[in-house]
């Protein structure tokens, strides 16, 4: 059998707590209706994390459930990377070497990646890329946390196209030569022109939290240019997304028109349905996050997940992920799922 990887499987941790199209517009202060937030921002609930819910430990969580639904032992692992986000337990602490202990990853080594939500696809290229230049790199674990809507100010307009981000975990687990759900090609697109379009404001060097900002630091995830942001995701956005699903399959050796299923991240419904429409990919292919919210570089992980309990995802299926993160970047991944002839 040729050298290749492949995926083992998955795991997912959501938080109990939630919060409804309802209770959103009542934080907006009815700015925005319960339905114009199903309709328009496209969730009827997202997650929200509870008091144990913090970015690395959500992470841990759906390590433990990756652990479980592959059967892999812990000192199997070789390398844990992970795709948590920067808001987390205590700053400057390295999430992956902290899941590698609660797991008992004594044998890996960690380290964190980050590319707001296209971090999941990129990580998965680097696994592979390490696993098949790297004789001692068998079995890789990616995971992480997120929960970045704690930054969100309601009352914000201007970040009204964040009002779905949610909270919650997501892991997958790589084997080299596993000989199923090869993982293929992957494309990535980045664009400095918007690297400081959207941030949170405060809390870094350039604007530390201080007794006069205070109040405003923990809802401070904002645009910083929006009219510039605009302009430029008008003319960018849509064809880099649609750009990087079709190089990923043009190289992994197919054509959009093979696309079985399409793991996409949660935006608003008529952009899901147009990239949907663009590509020819009917929507009993793909699954709108409507129920979870936008999990950001875990929602790839969320979709081939539920897609699997669904029976949407079978042996010899062309699968793509793909998302879009602020920053900017664009990326997409191509699987073929099943047994590897």
């Amino acid at each position: 059998m040729r050298k290749h990887v492949g995926i083992m499987g998955f795991g997912i941790y959501l938080p109990e707590k939630t919060l409804s199209a309802k209770d959103v517009s009542d934080l907006t202060g009815g700015c925005w209706s319960e339905e114009a937030v199903i309709g328009k921002l496209g969730f009827e609930k997202k997650t929200i994390a509870g008091e144990k819910d913090g970015t690395q430990e959500m992470g841990y969580f759906a390590a433990l459930d990756c652990l479980k639904n592959t059967e892999v032992d812990p000192m199997e692992i070789d390398a844990i990377i992970c795709i948590g986000e920067e808001w987390k337990e205590y700053p400057l602490t390295t999430s992956a070497i902290y899941i590698q202990e609660k797991i008992g990853a004594y044998r890996a080594i960690g380290f964190d990646i980050a590319q707001r939500c296209c971090t999941e696809i990129t990580a998965l290229k680097i696994a592979k890329d390490m696993m098949l230049s790297d004789d001692n790199m068998n079995t890789i674990l990616v995971c992480g946390g997120y929960r970045n809507g704690d930054f969100i100010d309601y009352k914000n307009n201007r970040v009204s196209f964040m009002f779905n981000l949610a909270a919650g975990g997501g892991a997958v687990m790589l084997r080299k030569n596993y000989g199923r759900n090869e993982l293929l090609e992957t494309s990535i697109i980045t664009d400095g022109s918007f690297a400081r379009d959207v941030g949170v404001i405060y809390g870094g060097t350039e604007n530390p939290i201080n007794v006069e900002n205070l109040e405003n630091a923990y809802k401070a995830l904002d645009v910083m240019d929006v009219e510039g942001m605009k302009e430029r995701l008008n003319e960018k956005s849509t064809p880099n997304f649609l750009k990087v699903i079709r190089d990923s399959v043009k190289k992994s050796g197919y054509s959009e028109k093979d696309i079985d299923y399409l793991a996409m991240i949660h935006f608003k419904y008529s952009a899901h349905k147009y990239i949907l429409n663009e590509l020819g990919v009917p929507e009993s292919k793909s699954i709108y996050l409507k129920d979870y919210g936008h999990l950001g570089q875990l929602d790839q992980i969320l979709s081939m997940n539920l897609a699997l309990e669904e029976g949407k995802i079978k042996d010899g299926d062309i699968i793509v992920t793909v998302g879009a993160g602020i920053g900017y970047a664009w990326a997409a991944n191509t699987i073929k799922w099943g047994q590897i002839s």
